[in-house]
């Protein structure tokens, strides 16, 4: 529902004919000033470089991540904000250096590659014959075979065989050319899954077999369907390199091998792994002044995957927490109730940072008020969701209500709506009944191009959107802390599972994992 429709309802009369041209509330000076801080002074581009050019990723367990902490710690104490590095766990260590990855035969060219994350290295260059996974009949073929990759790259993905993105096809195709290309790639695809399926393992499995079995390296690819972009995730094996190609360069390697043309590979991959390591969440705080203990939380997660900088996944919610806790302390330094934000580890393994702060800090989880998290990219806010608490809808349609017409015009509101079972850190705070929501951003292309690629870089980011949605973060965490209620924790009436016919059940709380042991994905 749109909140302006939304608030039509809620209110029972429709509203005023100047509510369209209405910037501010009259008697709200805050909001207005918070405005003018964060769209006159914003310091985004000066939080943003040195995050994402100089600290750079941030995956779990890596010396990026922990030197970004620190970073945090140090910005908020230059505008006066007490901050802290809290440890939940440990992770698995990882200190990537340089990685080359040459094609030695039957040409030399050097190859687009990246490492999966807390992959193995090599001792200095390693030169082998490539295979290909094959196309047996069950699994005591593939048990049989497994002895033949011992000295070899093994390559375990399916090789597209156009990595044009789908839109090039339907702009320029000719409809019978453009129908056969989907036809046969589905057909090929099928029968790559049928092959992965024969050889009775996991895709998970299947690179721990191959290691134990010789292979001195795994190579794959996963293709994200857009031009020159991959998803790259974690490694699977723990003593051998596990690589992810380019589309383009995954296809040409498979090519040669498959048309008998004896591809060689030279892989040279420098990598430390130090064991386990201490993990931390970098918590900051403007105390409040008449309810200390109860708390607005602005929630983004601080890791990234590797491959690029972590800049829309999510360098554009950290900043935007960072901008809008610095206008709050120039603006607002004297809150109601305690303005927290959490900047969470860990996520992309499982919302683990959060998960655990949750758990070890169960005062916050009672005393929220409300908590607002960013994580989808670098578009501006515009979905707004109630997330199965009803109780909520008349706070946040409020609030709301009170934004600039630039802001709330474009944000459509959804209530009851359902409680996230997971995706981004609000999930950890939800599953106990407590009112956390999510910022919801335009896509400006997030899943193909920037989320978990290799592309997700500073040049990415669009500031005016981010810009926007730091003023927004701080209007609402001001009225929400000053808001002279609390929100009420009564969830839904769940709708029914279709297949069971029960109520689905309100999401369950899950413990986070605190070190890498149970990790698999």
């Amino acid at each position: 529902m749109h909140i302006l429709l939304y608030l039509c309802l809620l209110l029972g009369h429709f509203l005023p004919a100047g509510l369209a041209a209405q910037t501010f509330p009259a008697d709200d000076p805050v909001l207005r000033r918070i405005w003018s801080e964060g769209m006159e002074r914003s310091q985004l581009r000066a939080l943003a470089q040195p995050l994402l050019d100089s600290i750079g990723p941030r995956l779990t367990g890596s010396p990026g991540l922990r030197a970004g902490n620190d970073w945090l710690v140090q910005r908020y104490a230059g505008w006066g904000i007490s901050a802290r590095n809290e440890q939940y766990g440990t992770w698995r260590g990882w200190e990537p250096g340089y990685l080359h990855v040459d094609l030695m035969s039957p040409r030399v060219r050097t190859l687009d590659a990246w490492l999966r994350g807390w992959s193995p290295g090599t001792r200095g260059p390693v030169v082998a014959d490539v295979v290909i996974l094959p196309d047996v009949r069950n699994q005591e073929q593939f048990r049989a075979w497994l002895p033949s990759v011992r000295g070899k790259y093994v390559l375990i993905s399916f090789p597209q065989p156009t990595c044009r993105p789908a839109e090039d096809w339907q702009q320029w195709a000719l409809p019978a050319d453009l129908e056969r290309m989907r036809t046969e790639r589905a057909a090929e695809l099928e029968a790559w899954n049928r092959r992965l399926s024969n050889t009775g393992v996991t895709i998970q499995q299947l690179p721990v077999l191959l290691e134990e079995a010789g292979a001195r390296g795994v190579i794959g690819n996963r293709w994200s369907e857009g031009w020159g972009v991959e998803k790259v995730f974690n490694a699977h094996t723990r003593r051998v390199p596990q690589v992810e190609l380019s589309c383009e360069d995954y296809g040409l390697l498979y090519r040669l091998q498959e048309n008998n043309q004896r591809p060689t590979l030279r892989v040279d991959a420098q990598v430390e792994l130090p064991g386990d390591v201490p993990v931390f969440n970098t918590i900051a705080e403007i105390r409040g002044t008449e309810l200390p203990d109860e708390y607005v939380v602005l929630s983004a997660h601080f890791d990234s995957w590797h491959t690029a900088s972590g800049a829309t996944d999510n360098g554009t919610g950290t900043i935007t927490m960072l901008e809008a806790m610095r206008i709050l302390k120039t603006v607002y330094p004297r809150p109601k109730r305690t303005i927290l934000v959490g900047h969470w580890a860990g996520e992309e393994q499982g919302l683990n940072g959060s998960r655990a702060f949750a758990k070890d800090h169960p005062e916050v989880v009672r005393g929220l008020q409300a908590l607002f998290n960013q994580d989808n990219g670098t578009g501006r806010v515009v979905n707004l969701s109630a997330q199965g608490l009803p109780g909520a809808a008349p706070f946040l349609a409020s609030w709301l209500s009170r934004l600039p017409t630039e802001l709330a015009e474009e944000i459509r509101f959804t209530t009851p709506g359902v409680p996230a079972t997971g995706g981004s850190d609000y999930a950890s705070f939800l599953c106990y009944s407590a009112p956390a929501f999510s910022l919801s951003s335009l896509s400006w292309n997030y899943s193909i191009y920037t989320w978990h690629t290799n592309l997700d870089t500073f040049d990415k980011v669009v500031f005016s959107e981010v810009q926007r949605n730091a003023a927004l973060t701080a209007m609402l965490a001001y009225l929400a802390s000053e808001e002279p209620r609390r929100i009420p924790r009564e969830q839904r009436a769940m709708p029914t599972n279709a297949q069971t016919g029960q109520p689905i059940p309100w999401p369950a709380c899950v413990e986070p994992l605190r070190d890498f042991s149970g990790y698999r994905r």
